[in-house]
């Protein structure tokens, strides 16, 4: 896909789609074949993606502050300290988390621990940034809400994105493209290009334009699971 690109991928549930995200981070090697990212050959963990996952993983033992700064202090070690706080606190200032950052993940909500991993994330500048279902333990309003800070962060800081997902509206309203992948052994089924305005607001869900895209995704995920599909 090319760069710049929000990517959501959809499909049945066991099909490979969190086993594709630890291919694209270099977390797993191919049985066969060989994974590319940016024409360079995928052959191990790679510094230049970020990752966030359905469970925010902080460390319970360092504030929130400090869980945001730590892929620094692991790719860019002689950063100065300074200079990885300023980083920190800009994209804790986007996502609505300043006067938290003393806080420890245990005194935040599952939201804003969510929010805070998102920023751990990004902190780095990643090239590519793989997102694990991370909003699919939440509940439905803090989900949509996050949805809208995804949105501003990519407007924000422009970067590649591939989201898994098993919320259509979710891969609608975020995603530039959504992929459909087939039951196992996984295959590209179909590809969509969401045709939505870029700076989209939880009202482009309700437009008949988005609920048509909703019913063809619906109807190929059908399709991957071997069922019928219903005329509409």
């Amino acid at each position: 896909m090319p760069e710049g690109t929000f990517a959501a991928v959809v499909g049945p549930s066991g099909c490979g789609k969190s086993t594709l995200t630890k291919l694209v981070a270099g977390l797993m090697k191919p049985d066969a074949g060989e994974v590319w990212l940016h024409g360079e050959q995928v052959r191990g963990p790679r510094k230049t993606v970020g990752m966030a996952f359905q469970n925010p993983v902080l460390l319970e033992w360092r504030t929130i502050l400090d869980n945001v700064i730590l892929p620094l202090e692991i790719v860019a070690p002689s950063m100065p300290k300074a200079d990885c706080v300023a980083r920190a606190m800009e994209l804790l200032e986007m996502v609505g988390l300043v006067g938290f950052e003393n806080k420890r993940p245990s005194e935040l909500s599952g939201g804003m621990r969510q929010r805070a991993s998102l920023c751990r994330s990004l902190v780095h500048k990643p090239d590519v940034l793989i997102l694990d279902e991370p909003f699919g333990a939440l509940d439905a309003f803090t989900r949509e809400d996050l949805w809208q800070t995804m949105r501003d962060l990519r407007r924000a800081e422009p970067f590649t994105a591939v989201l898994i997902t098993h919320d259509l509206r979710e891969s609608v309203f975020l995603g530039d493209q959504v992929i459909v992948l087939s039951g196992r052994p996984a295959r590209t089924q179909y590809v969509m290009d969401v045709d939505l305005p870029e700076d989209r607001t939880l009202d482009v869900l309700f437009t008949p334009k988005a609920s048509d895209m909703l019913h063809i995704l619906r109807d190929q995920i059908k399709i991957a699971q071997g069922r019928d599909v219903e005329a509409h």
